[in-house]
């Protein structure tokens, strides 16, 4: 499929929310070299994403293949970030008696094959923070010479919110609201109940031997989890960026924290639009494995729904509203996928009138109105093929990263080395060794494969890529 072609349609400002003016804004780069930067926060690779953390990037995907739309591909620069340590990672660490690089490898190696299934692009950036430690120090070392930043007396350095009037913009949380956030947070440490950690210090019992040199006059340890983003930020893309996004989750305290550490560093705009994607629900409620609509690509791959109607499911909500998911939602996601497939193959390789998806490319300049954007879809599917171009059709869904397949289409054969890893895989299934079986699910889709489980067996299906 020509999923890069470009396609031609009148011009419309791309639009898009912004979270901090609460407005409609144009987006557009800033810098004369016409390169559009744009980041968004990454998975913490300590277990399995789930569908939730899934919903943004897919969000973000979309958002990415709209800007090299608008402003060709090698105008954009797309970077996130891996997390991979913090009080999560150190902890899975501890609990599982293995290296820190160890486990986040393995999140991250499912990580990428969950998103090459699910058809994202991979970003042109995208740095883990262990890598990043010397730079993340050397921010916090100018935040402590400029007063912003103070080593508390177990060592650690806290960042001075009072030494930024402007802290609260983008959440509009008040300081008395902040206060009762932050309250049982190292308070013991602490200037002020509201100030955050940018250095922790090392704690053997909890953190193991994960630790770093510190800050000039801080104790060895590690870096709080908010420095990462703005010292990998400024590294790659610069001290100002034209858009940052992440789930709605992320607005306070991270993005807050994020914006007051980078300004009062660097001394100008962090970033010039914030866009904020909106929780979603499974079965009309939040997700928890207490309540069993807990979601991973791999739990609904197993359960035989392919990615891209997971991509499809995920995609059918407007990303600024929160989005009930439900397996019936799969269901009808497949479907719509066969009558795109259908309607696809029936468009003439030639011939027709350009600008038959115009209103599909104006819902998505449009704060990106995905639910408008695929109404505008299937009415254009359901005039049937006159007026319409398969190259264009096909352009207009590589914008969206959609990719139907024949439903009918032959099985592709299964090399012996990968048959012998789910036949393992079953076995462990089997003997409710839970543990092995997760991980060799992840060594499959590392290999590109998914493994669907059966009542009474198992099928495998090639990863789209």
């Amino acid at each position: 499929m020509a999923g890069r072609a470009r396609y031609v349609s009148p011009f419309m400002a791309l639009r898009l929310h912004d979270s901090l003016t609460r407005e409609l804004r144009e987006l557009k780069p800033a810098q004369a070299d016409g390169v559009f930067r744009f980041y968004n926060c990454g998975p913490t690779v300590y277990a399995p994403a789930h569908i939730g953390n899934f919903r943004t990037f897919i969000i973000n995907d979309v958002l990415r293949r709209l800007l090299e739309l608008e402003f060709g591909p090698d105008k954009v620069r797309h970077v996130r970030n891996l997390t991979d340590v913090d009080d999560r990672t150190i902890g899975q660490s501890q609990r599982e008696n293995r290296p820190l690089g160890e486990i986040t490898r393995k999140w991250t190696e499912l990580f990428h094959a969950d998103c090459a299934a699910l058809n994202c692009r991979p970003p042109h950036a995208e740095p883990a923070a262990t890598a990043y430690i010397r730079e993340q120090v050397d921010m916090i070392e100018v935040l402590m010479r400029k007063g912003n930043a103070y080593r508390a007396s177990d060592g650690s350095v806290y960042f001075r919110i009072s030494s930024f009037p402007d802290y609260g913009a983008l959440s509009r949380i008040q300081e008395r609201e902040l206060k009762v956030t932050n309250s049982a947070l190292d308070a013991d440490h602490k200037d002020d109940l509201g100030d955050f950690a940018l250095w922790k210090a090392h704690k053997p019992a909890e953190d193991g031997e994960v630790q770093w040199p510190g800050p000039a006059g801080a104790s060895a340890g590690r870096p709080g989890w908010h420095i990462e983003c703005s010292a990998m930020t400024k590294s790659i893309l610069g001290e100002t960026i034209d858009l940052h996004t992440g789930g709605v989750d992320l607005l306070f305290p991270h993005h807050e924290n994020e914006i007051a550490q980078s300004q009062c560093c660097n001394g100008t705009t962090f970033a010039r639009h914030w866009y904020h994607s909106e929780h979603l629900l499974v079965d009309g409620t939040t997700m928890s494995k207490s309540k069993g609509n807990f979601y991973t690509l791999g739990d609904l791959t197993a359960k035989g729904y392919s990615p891209m109607a997971v991509r499809y499911a995920l995609l059918s909500g407007h990303p600024r509203k929160q989005l009930n998911f439900t397996l019936d939602s799969l269901h009808a996601a497949e479907s719509a996928l066969a009558t795109l497939h259908r309607y696809g193959q029936s468009l003439p390789l030639g011939g027709g009138q350009a600008g038959a998806f115009d209103a599909v490319l104006a819902a998505l300049r449009e704060d990106l109105n995905l639910p408008a954007a695929l109404g505008a879809l299937f009415s254009a599917a359901n005039r049937g093929p006159r007026g319409a171009l398969r190259a264009e059709f096909e352009a207009i869904l590589g914008v969206l990263g959609l990719v139907p397949a024949d439903p009918v289409a032959a099985q592709v054969p299964v090399p012996p080395p990968i048959q012998a890893l789910a036949e393992k895989r079953w076995a462990a299934k089997l003997a409710k060794d839970f543990k092995a079986a997760d991980a060799l699910r992840a060594e499959l889709a590392v290999a590109g494969w998914s493994m669907l489980d059966g009542k009474d067996g198992y099928a495998l299906e090639p990863l789209k890529k």
